[in-house]
C-alpha cells in the first residue's frame, strides 16, 4: 500500500509544464483518492459529458448526506454531490480568468456547488475576481488547492487527522474573502 511519503516524494519528482500534464493528472488523482477515499467514492476520471464536448479531469461522489463529517457538512452546505477536481500543471503561466471559466463550465446543477483547481502555482488576481463573481451569480464556490496544500493534507493524515477539514478550512477563507 502506497503511503503519505511516497505520494510527496511522487508529487515532488513531477516537473511542471504541459508536457507533464498527465503525470501530473495521475498522481494529484492518486493523492486524492488516498486523502478521500472513502468517505468520497472512487474517482471518474476523465469524464465526459454524453456529447463528448465536455471532460473532467476527475470527479468524486460524494453520498455523506447525513452527521457531522466534513463530507456531509460540504454537502449539505454546497449540495455537493459530485466533487469536481481539474488539475493545471503550468510553469510558467498562472492559473486564471479562463481556467475558472472553463471549471464552472463543467459544474452542472445536479453536481451540486464545489469546483477544485490543483495547481503547481498560485492563481492570478483575474481568477480570484472571477471565482468572487461566480459564487455572486449563482453560489458556486470554487477552491484553489497548491501542490503545498496536497502536501500539507497529506501530512495530516499521516498524523491521524482527516485532511478533508483543510477543504473546509478554504471554503471558511473563501467565503472571508468574498466580496
Amino acid at each position: 500500500m502506497t503511503t503519505a511519503i511516497e505520494l510527496v516524494e511522487k508529487l515532488n519528482e513531477c516537473p511542471p509544464g504541459h508536457s507533464h500534464w498527465n503525470d501530473f493528472e495521475e498522481i494529484c488523482t492518486e493523492i486524492l483518492t488516498f486523502l478521500f477515499v472513502p468517505p468520497l467514492r472512487n474517482p471518474h476520471t476523465q469524464a465526459k459529458t454524453y456529447s463528448g464536448i465536455d471532460r473532467r479531469d476527475a470527479v468524486f461522489p460524494n453520498w455523506e448526506d447525513q452527521g457531522d463529517s466534513t463530507w456531509a457538512k460540504i454537502r449539505r452546505e454546497l449540495n455537493a454531490k459530485l466533487i469536481l477536481f481539474e488539475f493545471k500543471n503550468y510553469d510558467t503561466s498562472d492559473v486564471g480568468k479562463e481556467e475558472i471559466l472553463q471549471t464552472k463550465n463543467y459544474i452542472r446543477e445536479a453536481m451540486g456547488k464545489l469546483g477544485i483547481i490543483c495547481s503547481t502555482k498560485l492563481p492570478n488576481k483575474a481568477a480570484h475576481i472571477k471565482r468572487n463573481t461566480i459564487y455572486s451569480q449563482d453560489g458556486t464556490v470554487i477552491l484553489f488547492i497548491t501542490t503545498e496544500k496536497l502536501v500539507e493534507m497529506l501530512y495530516i493524515k499521516e498524523r491521524g487527522e482527516n485532511p478533508a477539514d483543510l477543504i473546509m478550512d478554504e471554503i471558511d477563507k473563501f467565503y472571508l474573502q468574498h466580496e
